[in-house]
């Protein structure tokens, strides 16, 4: 079932709830430039096992409300917290994918890892997205900048390069056709507000504050998030355990989806 769940006045973002009584609950936070769609196959999988999976759209992106700011990390986390509180949720994994991952790290240390009993981060891009003087991995800022600026120039050219980069394994066009759609669904303005959030958000000393038992997940072949960040999220965060995938790229979720939701799985259950 979906909610719209106020975050501030005049400003809703919507969360799918899938099977409200199960014995385990999952938050997913999504990627950048998609949506809690793009659990699909996770969510397929899960509930079936008796998971209660919840998926959300972040602001600006899939169904919930496109606000011209609350972009930053800070905001985002508080809107996580919105929901956790809406829904009375405790003890959950919370989950993310790329700067979802990021936002839930911001979330563990902004709120204490409020209702959370354990973190799962799927190519998180932490501690920074790009590289930096103390910081010599990640993707170039000029790279970023050229994000930005196709967002405002073709959109659509923009996503389906993205998209073209983000699996490792072979995708079907039809399945690549529908990945571009979940981006499309988003404003450009929340696109463009997101790619320059990247420019100044850094999660070094957040990653620090993570107490809960925490799942790290990356693709070797990460072409987005470089596999170098998952390694120092694991070097960074106490009671971290990070999993390479070998024949998966920034789409880890769907590159090697089985080998995924077992993991997650046993991660969820230890």
């Amino acid at each position: 079932m979906g909610y719209y769940i106020s975050v501030e006045e005049n400003i809703k973002i919507y969360v799918e709830d899938l099977y409200p009584e199960g014995h385990q609950t999952i938050l997913f936070i999504h990627g950048w430039p998609a949506n809690h769609k793009m659990f699909e196959y996770q969510f397929n999988e899960f509930s079936c096992k008796g998971y209660r999976c919840i998926g959300v759209d972040t602001r600006g992106f899939g169904k919930s409300d496109k606000p011209l700011t609350g972009y930053s990390y800070d905001r985002l986390a508080d809107d996580i917290r919105c929901v956790i509180e809406a829904l009375g949720l405790q003890d959950i994994t919370l989950s993310g994918h790329s700067t979802g991952g990021a936002i839930a790290i911001r979330y563990m240390a902004r709120h204490q890892g409020y209702g959370v009993s354990k973190l799962a981060l799927f190519a998180a891009a932490a501690p920074s997205l790009i590289e930096r003087p103390n910081f010599p991995y990640g993707l170039k800022r000029g790279d970023v900048i050229k994000i930005i600026q196709d967002t405002y120039n073709d959109r659509p050219k923009m996503l389906q390069g993205f998209g073209d980069m983000f699996f490792f394994q072979y995708v079907t066009q039809s399945f690549s056709n529908w990945f571009l759609q979940l981006g499309l669904e988003a404003a450009g303005w929340s696109t463009a507000a997101i790619a320059k959030t990247w420019l100044d958000e850094t999660l070094f000393s957040d990653m620090r504050e993570i107490c809960v038992p925490t799942l790290i997940l990356h693709g070797i072949h990460d072409k987005v998030v470089h596999f170098d960040l998952g390694e120092a999220q694991n070097q960074e965060i106490e009671n971290s355990h990070l999993i390479p995938f070998r024949y998966s790229g920034h789409g880890l979720f769907y590159d090697e989806k089985d080998k995924f939701n077992k993991v997650l799985s046993q991660f969820i259950e230890g």
